[in-house]
This record gives C-alpha cells, structure tokens and sequence, in this order.
C-alpha cells in the first residue's frame, strides 16, 4: 500500500492542496483504490517555496496541481509492481 502525504501547512493549503486533497479523494473512490493508497496529513514538509507539496511514501513532489495528480497517483502504482 502506497501512502500519500498531504502537507496541510497553511502555505500548501492556501496554493492548492485542499482542492488536491478532494481531486485525491476523489481518484481513489473513483477508480477502486482504497486498497492500495493510504491518506494522511501533515502541517509541513518545509518546502513551503515550492508548494503545494504531496509526498508518495519517501517520494517528495512539489508544485503539485489538480491536473497533474491523476499521473502521478498511476506511475505510482506502476512503481509498486
């Protein structure tokens, strides 16, 4: 199971991460996925210049948009093969 880290520091909620949040959400019950990713939050990944910023497990992305997402969330299951 991957783990997707939602920095929710005000920086990266403020940027995008609470619509990413719900575009996260939503991705998952979508497509059946509740199994395979597991959703947490955190108040600061320190990278608040480059937000908003999500992390899948040790994997740190910044600049992260709504459209971007759906492609990031997939080559992560790619990688769990």
């Amino acid at each position: 199971m991957k783990t997707i880290t939602i920095c929710m520091g005000s920086s990266c909620f403020s940027r995008g991460n609470s619509t990413n949040a719900e575009v996260i959400q939503r991705f998952i019950a979508d497509n059946g996925l509740e199994d395979k990713f597991s959703v947490r939050g955190c108040l600061c990944e320190g990278e608040c210049k480059n937000g908003p910023n999500i992390r899948i497990d040790d994997k740190l992305y910044t600049n992260v948009s709504p459209e971007t997402l759906p492609d990031l969330l997939l080559h992560a299951l790619e990688t769990e093969k």
